[in-house]
């Protein structure tokens, strides 16, 4: 008699949304950004977005590569068209 085992299934890996500082983009956007986007709630999205102003970049959120992809894509397409440079990125966790 042969054992019956479960297969083992790996997580898929996951990825950091990223926020790129930069000089022009007003904070009261990238509070937006982060409210709207990222679900956070008002007083979360300051604390990002001050933490993006003053280290340069910061994290979003953690999501599998397609939720990623997509959120990235989300907000540098919100960005271009409220004519923002503000960058979105991921990167692997």
């Amino acid at each position: 008699m042969v054992a019956t085992s479960k297969p083992e299934v790996t997580r898929p890996p996951l990825y950091q949304v990223v926020l790129l500082n930069d000089d022009f983009t007003p904070m009261d956007f990238v509070v937006e950004v982060l409210q709207v986007f990222f679900a956070l709630n008002r007083e979360k999205a300051t604390q990002v977005m001050l933490h993006v102003h003053t280290r340069g970049k910061g994290v979003c959120g953690v999501y599998t590569r397609e939720v990623a992809e997509s959120k990235v894509t989300q907000v540098n397409e919100f960005s271009r068209m409220h004519q923002h440079p503000l960058l979105c990125s991921m990167e692997k966790a």
